[in-house]
C-alpha cells in the first residue's frame, strides 16, 4: 500500500511560539499560511504542519501523489482505493470520500488508541 509523502500534523495553541520553538532544531517554513493558522516545515526530509485551531489531536499524515518534498509523481494509489482497500479490511473510518468524486480529498481513520490518520490527497 503506497500512501505516499509522511508527515506528523500537530495541534498547536500558538503557531507563532511553535514556528519559533521548532526552527530552533532547523526546521525552515516551506509552505503554508500564517493568516490561516498553518505553517508547514521541513528539515533535510522531516516535514511537520503547525495547525492553530484546525483540530483537536496530533495526526498521522499521509499525502499520496506526492513525494517527500510534496512534488506530484507520476503514479500513486488514489486516496478512494486506499479508503477501500482499509475498508475492507475492517478499518474504522471517522469520515470517508465521496467514491464517484475524482481528485483531491481526503479521510481519516483512528488507530486503537485513538490517533487519527489523515490520509490528504492533493492531486
Amino acid at each position: 500500500m503506497d500512501l505516499g509523502a509522511f508527515s506528523i500534523s500537530l495541534a498547536v495553541k500558538d503557531l507563532e511560539a511553535s514556528r519559533a520553538f521548532y526552527e530552533k532544531f532547523g526546521f525552515k517554513v516551506i509552505g503554508g499560511d500564517a493568516s490561516q493558522n498553518w505553517l508547514i516545515l521541513r528539515n533535510s526530509d522531516h516535514t511537520i504542519g503547525l495547525f492553530q485551531g484546525m483540530f483537536e489531536k496530533n495526526m498521522l499524515t499521509f499525502n499520496p501523489g506526492w513525494d517527500k518534498s510534496a512534488v506530484q509523481v507520476d503514479s500513486f494509489t488514489d486516496v478512494r482505493d486506499l479508503q477501500r482497500e482499509l475498508k475492507a479490511q475492517g478499518v474504522t473510518l471517522l469520515n470517508e470520500v465521496d467514491e464517484a468524486s475524482t481528485g483531491p480529498a481526503s479521510f481519516i481513520a483512528v488507530d486503537p488508541d485513538g490517533n487519527p490518520i489523515l490520509v490528504d490527497q492533493h492531486v
